[in-house]
């Protein structure tokens, strides 16, 4: 990872959005987008990750977050990325229905290959660039990018209507993951 991809804020609320390699649409299924879920949800419980904002589209992942624990956000980040990438491998090996194995499998294999860090199967890009959010625009304006998103694809025509996403939770309603913090700003 670059020095361009380093988190230099430990307190900083940061904006990451990470891809599969090459695009892949693997997360079609909701087995696989609860994966994220559990992921997120265990990183909130115990490694002190706090959730401003989310949304989990078909190849990539939108996140706000920062860390309350004293745990670096870059560490959090790393460990949720290998663990959900492991996990991912063997949910796709595991998985009878899954049409695309052998493809999807061959593809962080070559991904692998290409990466001097990653042994057998690589499935998350390494360009996740954090961004610092350091004002209350900057932060409005990256979670309605995260909100926009599924419409933007064409997924829904209401941002409030895609499950997988931390809109309903700005809607006053329960979402996905337990614990989001609405970001309310002051001005």
């Amino acid at each position: 990872m670059s020095r361009n991809y380093k988190f230099h804020n430990p307190e900083g609320l940061y904006f990451v959005s990470f891809a599969v390699v090459g695009w892949l649409d693997v997360f079609t299924r909701n087995e696989y987008k609860n994966i994220l879920l559990d992921s997120l949800s265990f990183c909130q419980q115990n490694k002190g990750m706090e959730i401003i904002a989310w949304c989990i589209m078909s190849n990539h992942v939108h996140l706000v977050f920062r860390s309350i624990k004293g745990e670096k956000s870059e560490q959090i980040l790393g460990d949720f990325k290998r663990f959900t990438s492991k996990t991912f491998v063997e949910a796709i090996k595991d998985n009878i229905q899954e049409s695309r194995k052998e493809f999807l499998l061959n593809e962080f294999k070559k991904a692998a290959k290409r990466s001097s860090n990653v042994k057998n199967y690589q499935f998350w890009r390494h360009d996740n660039k954090p961004i610092e959010l350091w004002s209350n625009k900057v932060i409005k304006e990256k979670i309605n990018y995260i909100h926009q998103n599924p419409v933007e694809a064409g997924l829904v025509f209401r941002p409030e209507d895609y499950v997988y996403s931390s809109v309903v939770d700005y809607a006053g309603e329960k979402g996905l993951i337990e614990n989001v913090v609405v970001f309310t700003p002051y001005d």
